[in-house]
């Protein structure tokens, strides 16, 4: 499938319409304050730089930014992340947990690492995998938003997803020699779980505009 083709008729639809503009925000907000949590859980005890607490920051200050621009489109709307405030909810939960899952798997299984090395190796090649779908997901969504004159717009989340993978690109050049490889293989596994998702989503939108 074209993800990028889907994301941009899907995204079209979405900002043309209320009721779906925002559980999209809010899904989006509830992926962004997963992938906190998680960066918090794999946070080193003790060895932990400032890099970490930067992304677990700007992660859950999306989470918190995109909740406030649900606020421009319906104050009243998406209380909570319960189900019905959300577009494909169980894929919507399922994603970034189905990538963690895979990341150690591959890990454990195609370098055999264990433990706390196992953690930070998920911690970056997970990061790595999200912040290069973000950079594709968040840029088809701003040429809706602009396209469309919306109230809200996410080029503040762009410019910081956009340091959040050159900075990346550092860490795991200190990870591995081959982390390009291992990176590919990983964002392939993204890859898989991304399509469907969108594919759910998707199958969402499209009665609301018949």
């Amino acid at each position: 499938m074209d993800a990028h083709k889907i994301l941009a008729k899907v995204t079209d639809r979405i900002v043309q319409n209320n009721d779906l503009h925002v559980r999209w925000l809010n899904s989006l907000s509830i992926m962004e304050n997963t992938g906190a949590r998680k960066i918090s859980r794999y946070e080193d005890p003790i060895h932990t730089g400032i890099i970490v607490l930067k992304h677990a920051a700007e992660e859950a200050r999306h989470a918190y930014y995109l909740k406030k621009l649900i606020g421009k489109l319906d104050p009243e709307a998406c209380p909570d992340y319960s189900a019905q405030y959300l577009l494909a909810p169980t894929y919507t939960h399922q994603y970034l947990n189905r990538l963690d899952v895979e990341a150690c798997r591959y890990l454990k299984e195609k370098m055999g690492l264990t433990g706390r090395e196992m953690m930070h190796g998920a911690y970056l090649l997970v990061t790595y995998s999200i912040e290069v779908r973000a950079d594709m997901l968040y840029g088809i969504y701003q040429d809706a938003l602009t396209r469309h004159n919306s109230k809200v717009n996410v080029k503040s989340i762009i410019a910081e997803e956009e340091g959040h993978l050159e900075e990346m690109q550092k860490m795991l050049t200190v990870f591995h020699p081959e982390w390009e490889r291992i990176a590919a293989e990983v964002c392939a596994i993204e890859n898989k779980f991304f399509c469907q998702w969108i594919e759910a989503v998707e199958a969402v939108t499209e009665p609301a505009l018949a």
